[in-house]
């Protein structure tokens, strides 16, 4: 359980009031203070040297002291801890990611399942296209949020199949797992040769007007104005937008992929 000191600067970290009590306000107030305030990103896949890990401690460094984003095996699981201490019910939930028309491995999504009173709600703050407040399971009518329309529905071949604007997104076991089961899923992010993560390095942070995204080298602004890409030119480029647009500070330049033009279709999020 993270200690209150560790709690204090969390809510800090993403600028988050703590709640009075564990209901629905205050988990729709620190999720959308999580999304707003912590990217998603993938870059110590392609820093040589880098350890990515699932225990409390790591992710709490990585994300609070570090200030740094992740994946959804690291935003989630730590959005958990905290969410835990705060007096929250969480389990872990795995999922298959919908992609190219078909739905992906087990266990290559982690989401959160969070019981209010017996009313059951779903929490991502670490899929890139997630909603900014977390979503009802126990209705499939449309979801509207800043991000899209949510429907969180149960298709007859089981789980909880989540839709943004029509499509799927991913599908949900309902049963709650471990943290430590996705450990083998893991190495395979970090080593297969068709890893989405070792084929795409990317940044990405959902803003209160927009997206900003840096996939590669390419720079994205989206707006309600219209959508802008620009291309960093070099090394100090990169870093410098590393750290304007998500307050990521970097001592080592991490490495570009060779792209699978398939693959990085999977990965855009901007």
């Amino acid at each position: 359980m993270l200690s209150d000191a560790m709690v204090d600067a969390y809510l800090e970290r993403i600028g988050a009031r703590r709640p009075e009590r564990a209901d629905i306000h205050g988990l729709r107030h620190l999720q959308e203070r999580h999304v707003l305030s912590v990217p998603f990103e993938n870059i110590d896949y392609h820093v040589e040297g880098a350890e990515l890990g699932l225990d409390r401690e790591f992710l709490y460094d990585k994300i609070v002291t570090r200030r740094r984003g992740g994946g959804c095996y690291e935003l989630n699981p730590s959005f958990g801890h905290l969410l835990e201490a705060l007096g929250y019910r969480v389990e872990i939930l795995s999922g298959q990611v919908f992609l190219g028309g078909a739905f992906g491995a087990p266990l290559c999504h982690l989401a959160l399942r969070v019981d209010l009173d017996g009313e059951e709600w779903l929490v991502d703050v670490g899929f890139g296209k997630n909603s900014r407040f977390p979503l009802p399971i126990g209705t499939s009518e449309v979801q509207k949020d800043p991000h899209g329309d949510y429907r969180v529905v149960r298709p007859e071949e089981g789980g909880i199949q989540v839709e943004l604007n029509g499509g799927i997104q991913y599908r949900l076991d309902e049963r709650p797992v471990r943290i430590e089961d996705f450990l083998p899923t893991l190495w395979w992010y970090r080593t297969a040769p068709d890893s989405v993560f070792l084929h795409n390095l990317i940044v990405s942070h959902q803003k209160e007007d927009g997206r900003v995204t840096v996939n590669g080298r390419e720079l994205t602004r989206t707006t309600a104005a219209g959508r802008e890409t620009v291309e960093l030119p070099d090394d100090a480029a990169l870093l410098a937008a590393y750290e304007e647009h998500f307050g990521i500070v970097l001592d080592t330049v991490p490495k570009q992929p060779d792209v699978d033009p398939a693959i990085r279709i999977v990965m855009q999020i901007d």
